[in-house]
């Protein structure tokens, strides 16, 4: 089962990698390693599912904005 998200920190490691540290609901703390170019692709895709759900909630089409645009 999943778990509940409580909170997270990001912080520099000193060595160009970057520490993430995720607390669930039952104070399990969750510790990952990741790169500059991890990070910047876990920002685009939380960014894309926020998008997403946005437009679904919305109601709008992609297709459509984008004619309403030209």
């Amino acid at each position: 089962m999943a778990r509940t998200l409580s909170s997270f920190t990001i912080a520099a490691d000193g060595n160009g990698d970057y520490l993430v540290s995720i607390d669930d609901e039952d104070g399990e703390t969750i510790e990952l390693t990741a790169t500059y170019e991890q990070l910047d692709m876990l920002g685009e895709a939380i960014e894309d599912a926020l998008d997403d759900d946005e437009d679904d909630s919305l109601g709008t089409d992609e297709d459509e904005d984008e004619e309403s645009e030209a």
